[in-house]
């Protein structure tokens, strides 16, 4: 069945638009155009966008260059689509014209046939103009780097909820599992002694880290260049309309909000944009390394080091009964792979910025706003359904760390480097403990004290690998 449409108009000539469509011809003809992904923008870019356009109507209003009753009926329609209302109207592909003119004029068109209704209008009539009212002392080239910083921040304290509480579902494990003596491991062989709650402490560390490295990223986006309009030269904006919009966004958004220095630089450079993605790139690297760690700790369980249990939430195989694999940590890595590859999309697009503009905002807005939702979701899952039900196997823990030869370090005081590499060598052939071989060769008088040239006593041997595991208890083994 033909849907019915209206027709409408704008610089190119005529074409004709779905009849119960907010949106207009521009948007119209960008759909036609870019039939690309099945991709739409996300919430976040919908909801940065709508507010530019409320507090635009409202600086406009008070500076004396729009109509009161224009800028009220803008007004109530951008508060509508901040609000959630009309997201099906928003249906540019993230793969669109440079620089997001697609997706600005979609806005402006959808809130200007709204206004238009309010107003007691009809959609296409445009009793409310999406360029002349809507798009205000306004250009594509400030209003979308704007959308993007403002987008970020409102939903960081959401991103930062997730990684904080991993840290902290990491950290309640560090001290439960803080009684538990293990063999450390570097090359993926063996090494001294660790405590399990000790390498589980450093993964919780090394997250907080990352918040604290994505919080001091935030603060260059919250440098907006609104007001530049076009180039930075602020052409068509009232003089005072960068330092109202800043102050009118601060108080319509609650968020710690600053005028740029240079609108010049605001219209040219992603970089504080890259710099925030690349502090989540950096998240998404430590998550990757500990979710692998996970997997080899819980390797197994008869085949593997089988060290820790990860919760079972999937059956395993679809041919093998009774396998279960780590399927929270490799959705994580899965995850992590994914925004470390939105986040070089976004170095190579504010890398293509060319004099007064980088035109590759509508992917870089795209790719930042996924790597936050994608970071969200997964972080979230694998705090509740990986970390928090995370058990510890003990008696193999512990097992492991008996078979260590490496303990033996504890002994170069004693016996020296080449004399301790000697035993490890004969414990591993003859598959005994390292302190077995230690005191046997003690009691016969073959092991010499390295310094003082005589023979170990069977004692000093037991005292240097209690206090091993004395250093280890204590923390001090890190």
């Amino acid at each position: 069945m033909n849907q019915e449409t209206r027709l409408e108009k704008d610089s190119l000539g005529e074409i004709s638009v779905p009849a119960n469509a907010l949106y207009g011809a521009q948007t119209q003809r960008a759909v036609e155009n870019f039939p690309i992904s099945g991709l739409k923008p996300w919430r976040a870019f919908i909801w940065s966008m709508a507010i530019i356009k409320q507090a635009a109507a409202e600086v406009n209003r008070d500076l004396g260059m729009l109509d009161s009753e224009l800028a009220a009926a803008i007004t109530k329609a951008a508060r509508e689509v901040v609000e959630g209302k009309w997201e099906d109207q928003f249906v540019i592909d993230p793969f669109q014209a440079g620089a997001g003119t697609s997706h600005n004029m979609n806005t402006n068109e959808v809130i200007a046939n709204r206004a238009t209704q309010i107003l007691g209008g009809k959609s296409g009539e445009y009793l409310v103009n999406p360029n002349d009212h809507v798009n205000m002392a306004q250009s594509t080239n400030d209003t979308i780097p704007t959308a993007i910083r403002l987008g970020c921040l409102w939903r960081l304290d959401e991103l930062l909820a997730a990684i904080d509480d991993l840290g902290g579902a990491l950290r309640q494990k560090a001290v439960e599992f803080d009684d538990v003596v293990k063999s450390g491991r570097t090359h993926l062989q063996d090494a001294v002694p660790v405590r399990l709650g000790q390498e589980f402490g450093a993964y919780a560390r090394a997250v907080e880290r990352d918040s604290e490295r994505i919080r001091r990223s935030t603060q260059g986006l919250r440098r907006l260049g609104i007001g530049g309009t076009a180039t930075g030269s602020g052409l068509n904006a009232h003089p005072e309309y960068h330092q109202r919009m800043v102050e009118k966004l601060k108080q319509l958004t609650g968020l710690e909000l600053f005028t740029s220095d240079d609108l010049f630089e605001s219209m040219q450079s992603m970089a504080d944009i890259a710099d925030f993605s690349a502090s989540l790139r950096t998240l998404a690297i430590t998550l990757t390394r500990i979710a692998n760690d996970l997997r080899l700790l819980s390797s197994g369980p008869a085949t593997g080091l089988d060290e820790i249990h990860l919760p079972a939430v999937q059956p395993g195989s679809s041919i093998m009964p009774g396998k279960i694999n780590p399927v929270m940590a490799e959705m994580l890595n899965m995850a992590m792979y994914h925004v470390q590859g939105c986040d070089h999309t976004i170095a190579l697009s504010a890398q293509a910025g060319q004099l007064e503009l980088n035109v590759m905002m509508p992917i870089i807005a795209h790719n930042v706003f996924e790597m936050m939702q994608v970071t969200i979701g997964s972080v979230r899952a694998f705090s509740e359904k990986c970390v928090a039900g995370l058990q510890v196997n003990r008696e193999k823990a512990e097992g492991w760390l008996d078979k260590n030869a490496i303990v033996v370090t504890a002994l170069n005081p004693l016996i020296g480097y080449t004399a301790g590499a000697a035993l490890v060598k004969e414990a591993l052939a003859s598959n005994v403990t390292i302190r077995a071989v230690a005191l046997e060769k003690a009691k016969s008088g073959s092991l010499i004290h390295v310094k003082e040239d005589r023979p170990v006593k069977q004692e000093e041997i037991e005292s240097a690998l209690n206090d091993l595991r004395r250093l280890t208890e204590g923390g001090l083994v890190g």
